[in-house]
């Protein structure tokens, strides 16, 4: 069994050319699951924190500020991400203990396959072994027999993970911030505004007046940091507008809801997903498929009446007796993508003390504790990040 994280990794002193050294002062902007992790872990290795977020940890308008997120570790064939997630986890956990909050779920997830062979699924089986645990086949008899709500039209099988769920997205993005200030942080609410004009940069003016010095400036800003900076690498990221939808179950079955695992519908095409144990806000169905370009200041947030369209005529197919289910809530979410998915975390050519951290994809939440670990590491010269997470399109 594999109890230690050790990606495949390039030389943060060849990498990087800021080793930060105890006592540094670092400004973090971004207070959402990458920036919050990266300012607490960065602390922990002594460095002096500052942390900076527009609107607040969590807040409605940013990439972590949903209810709910789902944590899993099947990426397919990516070991990267796995062992990552496996990390993750564990952190997770250990975090719940330390700000004596239940964050995280695990109802494990349900994988809903619609052909023989799912590569999304079936390449992660190897890992899992490594990790010691077996995913469970169901048969489409067996999810009958198992989930008599769920409607088997299309399915060739389905794998049950038993290790994932989901986490509190909202409470556990203040969680994180809170920690940070109670171990000595500074955590300041207000927009930053850079005019980086110079190659080293010293300081950076926000909105309420105060200008901050750092040896070095972190941004992790999610659906911001592709409009921050308009040129490579920061235009790599686009934000698309993503939807979820919260149906209400019948009254005398809510339990039965409520017992169901996170789930997938892995057709290849709109993947879409479901939280329905989701702190009573309802049967949580969201649709992976990328959607059009957003603006995460300006547009609004009202769902769209043809995606909802497609998400009720999903139920009627794969939960059927929800199918005409009051809709309750709805969120639009704004997607920080990178062009392959993978995360961006490198440092900006023009200036040798500004890092870009991200590009989560609609996945990197349950990732931010690891993350944030992996990127203190390399910043404080301790070692390197794992090759995906460079910009490799700044050489292409």
């Amino acid at each position: 069994m594999l109890n230690t994280f050790a990606p495949p990794m390039v030389s943060a002193e060849t990498r990087f050319s800021t080793q930060l050294q105890p006592g540094s002062k670092v400004v973090v902007i971004g207070a959402g699951a990458f920036g919050g992790w990266a300012a607490l872990w960065l602390q922990r290795k002594g460095c002096k924190v500052t942390l900076v977020d527009a609107w607040g940890p969590g807040n409605s308008r940013c990439s972590s500020g949903d209810e709910t997120r789902v944590i899993r570790s099947t990426y397919g064939a990516n070991r990267l991400y796995f062992a990552m997630n496996e990390r993750a986890y564990a952190l997770w956990q250990e975090h719940e203990e330390q700000v004596g909050k239940k964050l995280l779920f695990n109802t494990g997830v349900l994988w809903l396959c619609h052909e023989a062979h799912t590569a999304l699924v079936d390449d992660s089986l190897p890992f899992a072994r490594e990790y010691g645990r077996e995913f469970e086949y169901l048969s489409p008899s067996r999810l009958r027999e198992r989930y008599p709500m769920l409607g088997t039209e299309g399915l060739d099988h389905a794998w049950l993970d038993p290790k994932g769920g989901y986490l509190l997205a909202r409470e556990a993005t203040r969680s994180v911030c809170d920690l940070f200030v109670r171990e000595g942080g500074e955590y300041i609410c207000a927009q930053a505004l850079p005019d980086f004009r110079k190659e080293h940069v010293e300081s950076l003016r926000l909105s309420n007046g105060q200008t901050l010095t750092a040896s070095l400036f972190l941004f992790a800003c999610g659906a911001w940091l592709g409009r921050l900076f308009p040129t490579h690498p920061g235009s790599l990221i686009t934000c698309t507008r993503q939807e979820v939808f919260y149906f209400g179950v019948p009254a005398r079955q809510t339990a039965k809801w409520e017992d169901l695992p996170v789930w997938i519908d892995a057709d290849g095409r709109d993947f879409y997903y479901g939280i329905p144990a989701n702190s009573g806000r309802g049967f949580k169905v969201g649709v992976d498929i990328r959607g059009p370009a957003f603006d995460p200041d300006c547009d609004n947030r009202l769902y769209d009446a043809n995606v909802l369209t497609g998400v009720r005529n999903f139920l009627a197919r794969r939960f059927p007796e929800l199918q005409n289910a009051p809709l309750l809530e709805s969120r639009v979410c704004p997607y920080e993508n990178s062009p392959d998915g993978n995360f961006l975390f490198d440092r900006h050519p023009g200036y040798h003390n500004v890092y870009l951290l991200g590009g989560g994809s609609g996945h990197g939440f349950k990732h931010g504790p690891a993350l944030g670990e992996l990127v203190a590491r390399a910043l404080t010269g301790e070692g390197g990040v794992p090759v995906c997470f460079l910009s490799q399109n700044r050489r292409n």
